[in-house]
């Protein structure tokens, strides 16, 4: 084999990890902005992964309008309050506690305790169902004869 069909062959997966460039706003500035405040926001289609690591369309639509709110003057604080107008305290990664969201803050918590209490409570009733009965006659010759002390199991 050839030195270059080696070289292409060894290549050739490397080829494959490539992936599409990201497109860059004229100002590198605005771009690095746009990434840090979009970090802390949710796409809204893939729910566990940031709006800056998201490649689903909407996710590339709300980068665009993050630009544009930013190429319009607008601060961080001001973009990240016209998200959550327009979609809600889902946007956010880390929603304020406030009554509509002590669900997503204390519903962990409420479900640890009560499985743990559940929990408590299913081996407190078990250990009042065991209850010691003394073996009868025939069962301690059993015994006797398992362990070897001569008697044989009837």
């Amino acid at each position: 084999m050839r030195p270059w069909m080696i070289a292409l062959v060894l290549w050739l997966p490397f080829a494959a990890l490539a992936g599409e460039a990201k497109p860059l706003a004229e100002d590198p500035v605005l771009e690095q902005r746009m990434i840090k405040l979009s970090e802390d926001l949710r796409c809204l289609v893939c729910q566990n992964e940031s709006l800056a690591g998201s490649h689903a369309d909407l996710a590339q639509d709300l980068r665009q309008e993050i630009r544009e709110q930013m190429r319009a003057g607008k601060s961080d604080d001001q973009v990240v309050d016209y998200l959550t107008q327009r979609y809600g305290d889902f946007v956010l990664y880390n929603p304020p506690v406030k009554p509509l969201t002590w669900l997503l803050w204390f519903g962990p918590f409420a479900l640890l305790i009560g499985a743990v209490g559940g929990l408590y409570a299913y081996i407190k009733r078990r250990g009042n169902r065991l209850v010691d009965a003394p073996l009868s006659e025939e069962e301690k010759k059993r015994v006797a004869a398992l362990l070897g002390n001569g008697h044989r199991p009837e």
